[in-house]
């Protein structure tokens, strides 16, 4: 790696305090040499109980152990006594594999998968991926993995496997089979993407997560669209895990001047400010886009914007892990991953296991959620195309699917998405078992489940069109070969 942000993060506040334990009184000073000692010798103490277990272990043990192992093991009991989910122990392999994880580095054909209505979909075929230079397109319906049937979801995990293998992937396209072998290999993906919105003047920029590149790319993507001419920003965070705090701090930079980025506290509970300085105002209407995978890093960022009155964020509550941690190497070449410092958001809200809640909630749905970020951003005419392996909005592709249901020649497209795209709120009556939708001038129209204009799937509502477009005539639909078109008329 070219940066190393948790171990330089680590460093800082560990000389600071031994600079401020310097200048004591003589006294204090031997008070604290005393306890020192006992200190040490408890540690010691501790020591040696491990090391009688161990010659133990060796003498009588009829199993055998292995010296390694047992020390291994042992630290991470020690650390999983934390009842910290965040903190852990990796050995060297284990840390590389979540160094690249961050970094947005895989070892795979390159292709993302859905599972639905018994087929396997190519979501996306990922740029420079071996599935990419093999030919792999988005849509494809994988039928077989090496000459066996696909039956269903844990089918995924045959595509998987070690770098430099073959994989042979057999498609079915536009009705066509097509057989491809495809040699999986490591590849790495930018952690940041973006573009400027078809007829309009809104960029969109994704951060996957933030890498040791992320505030590199972010600053490049950003220049683009601003010379595109951009005038709002929709910034997508969901589905980012976090990552280094420095990269989203970088970030901020590029949205504020300066001002409050995040409140930390370690061990002494004291509230201590992280700062923005230097940084530029972003001068344009901001959106963040969050759901429930958003976390960490990425919280940080969407709570600085929201406090500092700079965005709007649009999607659900986001996963609410406000803890930091540090990785500290050890003499054996593992590291320990520890939580050391909580944090708050500016105006100091500790959402840990709680998640920020969004100031516009769009729940369940991705394509429902762009969508209204889409609109809070000036976006003003949206024509969206979608199938259970894609998303298109304004003729620009997404991450995303949208899911149709046909029944006895009736069409049911998702209520979210309708919602959305009439900007309005749906409201699911269990009782009367009735659907309502009320739009952004507060015309609310009712779907009821036993006319048969609305349906309950996995606890997602589908209204049917035809019933939709006779309360809602402005808006505009069509259904060919598993697409579905929708749009309102202006």
């Amino acid at each position: 790696m070219k940066k190393n942000h948790f171990r330089k993060y680590a460093i800082i506040p560990l000389l600071a305090l031994s600079l401020l334990g310097l200048p004591q009184a003589a006294g204090a000073a031997e008070s604290s040499a005393v306890t020192n000692e006992a200190g040490e010798a408890a540690a010691n103490s501790d020591l040696v109980v491990l090391e009688e277990v161990l010659d133990l272990l060796d003498a009588y043990n009829i199993e055998g152990v292995e010296r390694e192992q047992f020390l291994e093991n042992a630290i991470r009991g020690a650390v999983y006594s934390l009842d910290d989910p965040y903190s852990d122990y990796f050995t060297e392999e284990e840390l590389q594999s979540f160094e690249e994880g961050l970094n947005q580095e895989y070892v795979g054909i390159g292709a993302t998968l859905r599972y639905t209505g018994d087929k396997l979909y190519i979501t996306d075929v990922l740029e420079g991926s071996p599935a990419a230079t093999a030919g792999l397109k988005q849509s494809d319906i994988i039928t077989l993995v090496d000459g066996q049937a696909v039956t269903g979801g844990e089918d995924i995990a045959r595509i998987q496997g070690q770098e430099n293998t073959i994989v042979n992937i057999t498609v079915s396209r536009n009705g066509q089979k097509l057989n491809f072998p495809i040699k999986r290999a490591h590849f790495a993906l930018p952690s940041v993407t973006g573009m400027l919105i078809p007829s309009s003047k809104v960029g969109y920029i994704a951060i996957s997560s933030f890498s040791e590149n992320a505030d590199d790319e972010f600053a490049a993507e950003l220049s683009s669209l601003r010379e595109q001419g951009i005038g709002a920003l929709v910034l997508d965070l969901r589905d980012n895990l976090g990552g280094y705090v420095e990269a989203a701090a970088n970030i901020a930079k590029h949205f504020m001047k300066e001002g409050v980025l995040m409140y930390t506290a370690d061990q002494s509970g004291t509230l201590q400010p992280y700062t923005i300085e230097g940084g530029e105002n972003i001068g344009m209407p901001v959106v963040v886009l969050t759901n429930e995978m958003t976390a960490s890093a990425s919280e940080i960022l969407t709570g600085a914007l929201r406090d500092n009155g700079i965005a709007k964020v649009v999607g659900t509550h986001t996963y609410g892990k406000a803890r930091i941690q540090n990785l500290f190497t050890l003499s054996n070449g593992g590291s320990l991953k520890l939580t050391v410092q909580r944090y708050l958001t500016p105006k100091q809200e500790d959402f840990n296991h709680v998640g920020l809640k969004p100031d516009i909630e769009v729940g369940g749905s991705a394509p429902a959620q762009l969508i209204t970020g889409l609109y809070q951003a000036g976006v003003r005419k949206i024509e969206l195309s979608g199938s259970p392996a894609s998303l298109t909005i304004n003729g620009a592709s997404f991450a995303g699917f949208v899911d149709v249901l046909e029944d006895d020649g009736k069409i049911y497209a998702p209520a979210r998405i309708l919602a959305a795209l009439v900007q309005g709120e749906p409201a699911w009556n269990a009782g009367a078992q009735k659907l309502t939708i009320t739009d952004g001038s507060g015309k609310t129209i009712g779907f009821s489940k036993a006319s048969k204009s609305v349906k309950v799937v996995y606890g997602e509502s589908y209204v049917e069109l035809h019933d939709f477009q006779q309360k809602y005539p402005a808006l505009v639909w069509s259904y060919k070969q598993g697409i579905l078109q929708l749009s309102v008329k202006s």
